[in-house]
């Protein structure tokens, strides 16, 4: 789709899809089979979280490790060789109160469709230190199910004290020699039930009033070897040895533009009927890690983004059917 003045009423498409990751190619693939002829708005980070991921290890299909920028390439070209239409577009307001919808990019063009698929993803919040960017990838990771395999047997530090800490901790210790947990307040955050299972793993540390200062390491080739600690109480530093770093200190959903438009859940994900993608308005549709906050693994965002086209199909069609009865 070309870009249009912002003067021109754009004629609507069936089905426009925000986001480029593992859901938003995946509903583009389906409904572009199902020849609704969907038009994939990418955004400012094509391909998502994904394309900072070093060794994808997890995602079903491949006997070695690939890279993440390869595989959502791979998506990409899948989903345009089935007749998707890619946009390079940032869309920076939407209008869901009537039909079609309309959104308006970044660029200034502005687009209309009958469906729209939401799978703009959502983002760890890291630490916002130095050396947590030079060793993301090289042994600092925000997802302990992605890359807790790469540290078997080997100590690693979680940083962070609430459902999503204790969670990545008492996973890693089944894999890990070692797990220390650091957290800035003097008590948990998480449920009680997990602090109990916490507390019973042998193989678990916890350092309260503490947060990660500096990620150490070598250079050639770049991993981890250390992190230092400050005592946030008597600002006293301490060292800690370890191989990696998982950041636990929560996500945010890229959701915000569609806050007072969509039924949003508390902690900023959209909410979505059960056992569906349907959101609060009919005909617009949540896949991904903006919707998903259990998982937010590539897989299950794919898979998302498989009901979300499906569901989006049948929508048009029930919509189509009822068009004919009208006329």
């Amino acid at each position: 789709m070309s870009a249009t003045p912002r003067s021109a009423d754009p004629s609507p498409v069936k089905m426009i899809i925000l986001g480029s990751g593992p859901a938003g190619y995946t509903a583009a693939i389906y409904a572009a089979r199902a020849m609704l002829e969907p038009v994939l708005i990418s955004g400012f980070e094509p391909g998502g979280q994904l394309t900072v991921t070093t060794d994808v290890e997890n995602y079903p299909g491949f006997a070695a490790p690939v890279q993440g920028p390869w595989l959502m390439d791979q998506m990409k070209a899948q989903a345009e060789h089935v007749g998707a239409r890619m946009v390079a577009d940032h869309i920076v307001e939407v209008e869901l109160g009537r039909r079609p919808f309309r959104l308006h990019g970044d660029s200034g063009a502005k687009y209309a469709c009958d469906t729209l698929v939401i799978a703009t993803g959502a983002k760890a919040r890291w630490l916002g230190i130095p050396s947590e960017t030079k060793f993301k990838g090289y042994g600092v990771s925000a997802c302990a199910t992605c890359d807790g395999f790469f540290f078997r047997g080997m100590p690693v530090v979680v940083a962070g004290g609430g459902n999503t800490a204790v969670e990545e901790a008492l996973y890693l210790s089944h894999i890990a020699a070692k797990v220390t947990l650091v957290h800035r307040r003097d008590s948990l955050r998480a449920e009680r039930i997990l602090q109990e299972r916490l507390f019973k793993r042998p193989n678990i540390e916890l350092i309260f009033d503490h947060v990660v200062d500096e990620i150490l390491g070598a250079d050639n080739p770049p991993r981890v070897t250390h992190v230092r600690l400050r005592n946030v109480k008597t600002a006293s530093l301490r060292e800690v040895e370890t191989d990696g770093v998982f950041v636990a200190i929560g996500h945010e959903p890229a959701s915000g533009l569609f806050k007072g438009q969509l039924a949003i859940k508390p902690n900023g994900y959209i909410e979505t009927a059960p056992f569906s993608t349907a959101t609060s308005v009919p005909g617009v549709f949540a896949a991904g890690d903006v919707a998903d906050d259990i998982y937010r693994q590539a897989v299950t965002a794919a898979g998302l983004g498989c009901m979300a086209a499906i569901e989006a199909e049948r929508w048009l069609a029930q919509l189509g059917d009822m068009r004919a009865v009208a006329e």
